[in-house]
């Protein structure tokens, strides 16, 4: 995924170790916050930048590379 600006759910799953559902409410709420700043939002994502200021100390990697690992 390197080069795409936004994260999707299922990325955001992954980091987290949550549910799906939770995945999407996490987006769904970052995106309220950006649009009432007054910016264009997309269902289901959610800028990187945006996303990696709010989640302090998550070690952000691609869930490829979190795979990899584990092998």
């Amino acid at each position: 995924m390197q080069g795409y600006l936004y994260y999707t759910a299922s990325e955001v799953q992954e980091m987290l170790g949550v549910s799906r559902g939770k995945a999407y409410q996490v987006v769904r709420g970052l995106n309220e916050e950006l649009e009432a700043k007054g910016f264009i939002v997309i269902a289901g994502k959610i800028p990187k930048k945006f996303f990696n200021e709010h989640f302090y100390g998550l070690s952000v990697q691609s869930p490829q590379a979190a795979s990899a690992q584990l092998v």
